[in-house]
C-alpha cells in the first residue's frame, strides 16, 4: 500500500482548526492548542493567523481563538443542503405512496 502525498503545512493548519472545535464561545489560547498538539507555539500561532486571514478562525477580545464566520457559513450551507435533500426525499416518498394508494383504489 502506498502512502498518499500530503502537504505537511496544510495538515498542521487543519489540526489547529480541529483543535478549535468545542471552543466556539469561550475560545482557546494558542499556547493551549500548542500543548494539546505537542507542537511549537510559534508554528501554531502562524497556523492560527492563516486561519484568521481566511475567516476560518477569529481572535476574541481576550486573545483566545474560536471558529470563524467562514467556517460557520460553510457548516450552515451544508446543513441547508442536507435539509433540502431530506425535503426532496420526503416529497418523493409521499408521491410514491399517493400513487400506490391510487393503484389500490383503481384495482
Amino acid at each position: 500500500m502506498t502512502e498518499k502525498s500530503t502537504v505537511k503545512s496544510a495538515e498542521k493548519i487543519l489540526k489547529v482548526l480541529k483543535a478549535l472545535k468545542g471552543h466556539s464561545l469561550s475560545g482557546v489560547k494558542s499556547n493551549d492548542i500548542a500543548k494539546s498538539l505537542k507542537e511549537n507555539p510559534s508554528q501554531i500561532y502562524r497556523a492560527l493567523q492563516t486561519l484568521v486571514a481566511e475567516g476560518f478562525a477569529q481572535q476574541l477580545d481576550d486573545g483566545s481563538y474560536a471558529l470563524g464566520n467562514t467556517l460557520v457559513s460553510i457548516a450552515h450551507a451544508h446543513s441547508d443542503e442536507i435539509h433540502r435533500a431530506q425535503n426532496h426525499l420526503t416529497e418523493h416518498v409521499q408521491r410514491i405512496a399517493a400513487g400506490a394508494n391510487q393503484i389500490k383504489k383503481d384495482a
